[in-house]
């Protein structure tokens, strides 16, 4: 492959200040079973390059499938003409130094290859798992699935860089659906394919797996005889799998600074944050230090560079409650003057890259004698504890939201008692997060991942990454209802 793109951009023949090649070639595999009978078996490759193409501050792109000289060479003037038209209406112009020369590798690292186990294999763990989950009538529904990718991205430019990286992945699901005359519940594993990392086979063989599977069906009946989540406000205390929802979409997406320059408002929507806002606002409380950090190992969204090659470093977003910096590109950042990180990402190779969150984490409080999760509920005289999300809401600037999970318990005088169904809660992202009264120390630290975050115009669904331990929130608007 390096020697198809470096001898395709030494070869071009356009009078650019600055030109990309970003090659992908991605293997994935997807294996669904429902009710014990498998349902579908997919494999799919995908490969080709996009050319970034920077002439007169402004930038081009086009992509292709062919990956033979002609083509690149095609692709390469079709961007060069793109760029040439948008320098007439550019809004901030671009310099070669929003470019600059990287070399690196990243590979992901695992233990068992993906190919160690066959299609067979993993049809018959899927349905060995819809079968324990199947322990009642009243278990009307199982599911199970499990995606598996492996992705390599080849990045050269004019002056010089040359990047590679791979990225080997799984995520895995399973859920019931429980009935009981008209009451209907949801139970799954953490929420919606939240289970997903880097890694292979040894991510989904934890010690703990056929007691997750037999717990979430026993927590499935027993939503059906639980009492309904009451109206109230009192202290909400999140798992850390509805805790990655929380920071997706009330800290992750109201910081992309495209959005906040303007550019996502008419698909994705803008956010309250405003540019003045940095290095000033107090978003949350002082527990509240969340970081992007794509060098976490084995976290989903994990890299060495973001698709543009900028080198990826783990930076402070809010640290103490305060904003520090946005989730920008380099290109953002010289739009905006605005400090940022390495953060251009494409979903595919005929995708140009755009701000995206990638691993945006809730750092545990590691203060001497911080608790761990019996004892930060020790003291709550009466609150409810929430696992997994269900449902989500939120408006287009990230301001206020409304979101639902699938399990819950009362907590009263410090002790978890009597399950809850249909628990929700709602606030405004400001006033939630200075009501963060407690954070978990890292022995409660958990992460997840997702690969249905959307954005961008046509549309990019990509893998984000979300760590945080259990966290407290104080005088919280909770409320029942399917």
């Amino acid at each position: 492959m390096w020697k198809e793109l470096t001898t395709a951009i030494s070869n071009f023949n356009i009078p650019a200040d600055w030109i990309g090649i970003r090659a992908v070639k991605e293997t994935t595999r997807t294996h669904f079973v429902r009710d014990g009978l498998p349902q579908s078996n997919g494999k799919s490759l995908t490969m080709g390059a996009m050319i970034e193409v920077m002439v007169n501050g402004s930038l081009g792109y086009a992509a292709t499938n062919s990956l033979t000289l002609s083509s690149l060479q095609n692709a390469a003037e079709i961007a060069y003409k793109q760029a040439v038209a948008a320098s007439e209406f550019w809004i901030y112009p671009f310099s070669k130094n929003t470019r600059p020369k990287v070399v690196g590798e990243y590979n992901s690292p695992f233990f068992e290859p993906l190919d160690a186990i066959s299609p067979g294999e993993i049809n018959d763990l899927l349905m060995r798992i819809c079968h324990g989950l199947k322990i009642s009538d009243k278990i009307v529904q199982t599911v199970a699935n499990i995606n598996t990718s492996e992705k390599e991205t080849w990045f050269v430019s004019s002056n010089s860089s040359e990047v590679y990286q791979k990225i080997i992945s799984l995520g895995n699901h399973f859920g019931v659906i429980a009935q009981d005359g008209n009451i209907v519940q949801q139970r799954s594993n953490n929420g919606m394919h939240a289970n997903c990392y880097q890694g292979g086979w040894e991510v989904l063989k934890q010690d703990n797996l056929w007691h997750r599977v037999q717990q979430i069906a026993e927590q499935g009946l027993e939503l059906l005889t639980a009492a309904e989540c009451q109206n109230t406000r009192t202290n909400l205390v999140l798992a850390p799998d509805q805790m990655m929802l929380q920071i997706h979409e009330s800290v992750g997406h109201p910081l992309e600074i495209d959005r906040i320059l303007g550019d996502e408002r008419n698909y994705a929507g803008g956010s309250f944050v405003k540019p003045e806002d940095f290095g000033k606002l107090a978003y949350g409380s002082p527990l509240m230090n969340i970081t992007f950090d794509p060098t976490v190992e084995g976290e989903f969204a994990s890299y060495s560079f973001d698709d543009t090659g900028t080198k990826a470093t783990r930076e402070y977003i809010i640290k103490d409650g305060i904003l520090q910096r946005g989730l920008g590109s380099l290109e953002s950042q010289n739009r905006s003057g605005l400090p940022g990180v390495a953060c251009a990402r494409a979903t595919s190779w005929n995708r140009p890259p755009i701000d995206r969150m990638a691993n945006l984490n809730l750092e545990p409080n590691l203060e001497p004698g911080n608790a761990n999760f019996s004892e930060m509920i020790a003291d709550i005289e009466h609150g409810v504890y929430m696992e997994s999300n269900r449902s989500w809401s939120i408006d287009d600037r990230r301001h206020k939201f409304q979101f639902g999970c699938e399990y819950a318990k009362l907590i009263e005088n410090g002790k978890l008692t009597k399950t809850l169904r249909n628990p929700n809660y709602r606030a405004t992202t400001p006033e939630f997060w200075h009501s963060l009264i407690q954070v978990g120390n890292d022995a409660n630290w958990q992460m997840y991942g997702t690969p249905f975050c959307g954005k961008g115009e046509p549309n990019q669904t990509i893998w984000v990454g979300h760590g945080s331990p259990v966290c407290v929130f104080a005088n919280v608007e909770v409320f029942g209802g399917g």
